[in-house]
């Protein structure tokens, strides 16, 4: 068990490095879905002036940033991410914003090294549902919460309502291009159910715990774009067509077309459900 969940650890920091330079480049696509989660995550945080608060798996750090701007000079935000070519992301989105009350640090989220009860408030958006060991991440969390602190969060929602991720993933687990999932196993909708995520914060000494599913869509004007926007952002689902021959990629995209039919309108409108959850 703890080797498998070590070749995983192994597998998914070497992603990290490898997309973060597209990652960095979509920040704006991304943040246009994503806006809704992180303003109710920033809503359910509550961040006061003086506050120090986390951000864990931070990506190119726009949640933790507008957290940043409500603590101002007298708080202070730790933007975090095991890997350092995302961070190395974030601090350049930090600078472009002139944000001075931010640290930026590599933290892995399942062993925080940060003192406990040393933070007033936890963010994680779409990061916990990709760790080996998302109970461990949790029970860090709650330890280096200050008495009072929270942890908000948003992890991918079921499999079925999210098409946007799904399409692809499966038009190249049917050419046989990537492995299918592994019932139980980490991945993008590894806590998708919101009693399963209840429960496993719940289990890390957080008694007042709330979910919410936020629905949303990408907004994609044709399929080629839809197939570079996952090659350019989806993880293992993106590297694994970055990896395509010419022909294999125009199989795959007609997969993804006739799939995606029932989306499209001038161009496509491809829903996406996220959980967001609350515990303190």
């Amino acid at each position: 068990m703890a080797e498998t969940q070590d070749k995983y650890r192994a597998f998914t920091y070497e992603i990290a490095e490898r997309i973060a330079p597209t990652w960095e480049r979509r920040r704006a696509d991304i943040e246009q879905v994503a806006t809704p989660v992180r303003e109710w995550m920033i809503r359910a945080l509550a961040p006061q002036p003086g506050d120090t608060v986390l951000e864990l798996a931070a990506g190119v750090g726009d949640t933790g940033f507008e957290a940043a701007s409500r603590v101002g000079e007298s708080g202070r935000l730790i933007c975090s991410d095991l890997s350092p070519a995302m961070l190395a992301a974030a601090r350049r989105r930090g600078e472009e914003l002139a944000l001075s009350n931010v640290d930026y640090r590599v933290i892995d989220a399942e062993k925080i090294e940060l003192d406990s009860d040393s933070v007033d408030g936890v963010l994680c958006r779409f990061g916990y549902m990709l760790l080996a060991d998302p109970a461990a991440a949790f029970a860090e969390t709650r330890r280096v919460l200050r008495p009072g602190g929270r942890v908000a969060l948003a992890v991918w929602g079921a499999v079925e309502r999210n098409p946007f991720f799904t399409t692809a993933m499966m038009a190249l687990v049917e050419r046989g291009h990537l492995n299918p999932p592994e019932p139980g196993g980490p991945g993008p909708f590894s806590l998708a159910n919101p009693d399963r995520l209840q429960a496993l914060l719940e289990a890390a000494g957080f008694p007042d715990t709330r979910t919410e599913e936020l629905s949303g869509s990408f907004a994609i004007p044709d399929i080629d774009e839809y197939v570079q926007t996952i090659a350019d952002t989806a993880g293992p689902i993106g590297l694994s067509i970055q990896a395509l021959s010419d022909a294999d990629r125009e199989a795959v995209t007609a997969r993804c077309e006739a799939a995606l039919a029932q989306y499209k309108t001038n161009g496509y409108e491809i829903p996406c459900v996220a959980v967001c959850a609350s515990a303190s």
